[in-house]
């Protein structure tokens, strides 16, 4: 593959960034909002101690009980 090569979604994307300078920007306030959150370790540690364990094959009926 030749070095200055670059994939029609590379060009495409390039291109939309060129259209669109603010694109990158709004993309990573789009994902702190949703994704970048500061956890409640105490919060944590609760779901932690409530999780109650799956039992394997949760889609086998045991008719044997």
């Amino acid at each position: 593959m030749a070095k200055n090569y670059e994939s029609e979604v590379t060009q495409f994307l390039k291109q939309l960034k060129e259209k669109d300078p603010a694109l990158e920007s709004r993309q990573l306030a789009g994902r702190a909002r949703l994704w970048d959150k500061a956890l409640d370790s105490e919060l944590q540690e609760g779901y932690r101690a409530a999780k109650v364990p799956q039992q394997p094959y949760v889609y086998y009926q045991n008719t044997q009980a």
